[in-house]
């Protein structure tokens, strides 16, 4: 065949085909993740997470608050005792994640104004789980105060629309924006696919080149592109691209198609966000390659990146919250940019103007690799050392 882009991408796409760490972390890996993580969080939020109450009190007032408990969606008592002891020992073995503790004279004491305490403890060392139980014995034990002080007042004469104005002097409308379901799977899945996407793209792409030099056949890679290291890299990409666009559609029809996953600007804008992404972090790949000029050095670098985008492109904790120095970090991953994308796109809807710069960006790693193909011709002329 003669020599050039089209010699060298035929030549790749022949090595994917017959390469079990190609097809298995290309193909297989997304495909599992996809399943197991859309499989894990389909429920939205955890639902129904063990606690156990402990009701020294046992008047109708407590067992009503009980059960107003019991109906919450995340909360579920699976456990009832006199013995706070007996309750602790059921949470140090993990058989719950909450104690509520009502004491004796509860609402003896209560409608007497003795200001009685209601005690509740969360296991925090499981965070999802115990912060979400905290916000339900939190308005639990609001709901108790405002129903005490209710009963008070009507004892005392007082009507309903006297007494409410004074239990709730402001009421409150919330608009949750973006995610109001509160659903686990929207804001992760749609975060750590394109995660992995990045770290299989980090990886692939300095083992696309570092394998060749492994097996000393930079020259023939060199003879296949014509000798053009143009040729060579745009050929020896564009098999992956290719593969890496199929992957992300996957992602996108199973998060916004069969998961109902929202979507406000359309399909456009995040097929164009992928696809910016996946070239970004092959621009990105080829720095690595050419600024090490070593394949066990180029890999540990790419995996090392990619697993920190995990937690540094801000879909887990707010990037503004962390160190200036941190902050400043984030944006030299292209999945920082991507994140941002899709949470004013997809979530918010907001125009597409918001966010040119990270558009921008994401198609700046890949420009600035142009600038490191020289370094990979030379690199692709090493032998390997042992």
């Amino acid at each position: 065949m003669h020599p050039g882009i089209l010699a060298v991408a035929i030549r790749e796409v022949k090595r994917i085909v017959v390469s079990k760490i190609c097809i298995w972390g290309i193909i297989v890996v997304p495909m599992l993740s996809t399943a197991i993580l859309m499989y894990m969080m389909n429920a939205g939020l955890p639902q129904k997470i063990p606690i156990a109450v402990v009701d020294q009190d046992n008047t109708s007032t407590t067992r009503a608050l009980v059960r107003q408990l019991d109906a919450f969606a995340k909360t579920d008592i699976q456990f009832k005792s006199l013995s706070f002891r007996e309750a602790r020992l059921r949470m140090e073995r993990f058989d719950v994640y909450a104690i509520l503790s009502i004491p004796k004279n509860f609402t003896q004491d209560a409608i007497s104004g003795q200001q009685p305490k209601l005690v509740y403890y969360t296991n925090n060392a499981f965070f999802a789980s115990g912060n979400l139980l905290f916000q339900d014995l939190k308005t639990i034990s609001v709901l108790a105060s405002a129903s005490v002080g209710l009963k008070t007042a009507l004892a005392k004469g007082l009507s309903e629309t006297q007494v409410v104005p004074v239990l709730q002097p402001i009421s409150i409308d919330s608009h949750v924006l973006g995610n109001p379901w509160a659903n686990y799977s929207i804001c992760l899945n749609t975060s750590l696919l394109p995660s992995i996407l990045q770290l299989i793209i980090l990886i692939f792409t300095v083992s696309a080149f570092g394998s060749e030099v492994k097996l000393g056949l930079g020259g023939v890679l060199m003879r296949t592109g014509n000798n053009n290291i143009v040729s060579v890299i745009i050929g020896k990409m564009l098999p992956y691209t290719v593969l890496y666009l199929l992957v992300a559609l996957m992602f996108m029809s199973v998060q916004f198609y069969y998961g109902h996953f929202p979507l406000q600007t359309g399909f456009f804008s995040m097929f164009l966000a992928y696809l910016c992404l996946i070239v970004g972090s092959q621009g990105l790949g080829l720095i690595l390659t050419a600024v090490f000029q070593n394949y066990r050095m180029g890999l540990s670098i790419a995996s090392l990146l990619g697993m920190l985008s995990f937690s540094i492109t801000g879909f887990s904790f707010p990037v503004e919250a962390m160190h200036p120095s941190l902050q400043a970090l984030s944006y030299i991953f292209p999945m920082r940019h991507f994140f941002l994308i899709y949470v004013n796109q997809a979530l918010d809807g907001f125009p597409i103007g918001y966010v040119a710069l990270h558009f921008a960006s994401l198609l700046g790693f890949a420009l600035l690799g142009l600038l490191f193909f020289p370094r990979i011709r030379s690199f692709l002329q090493f032998e390997y050392e042992e």
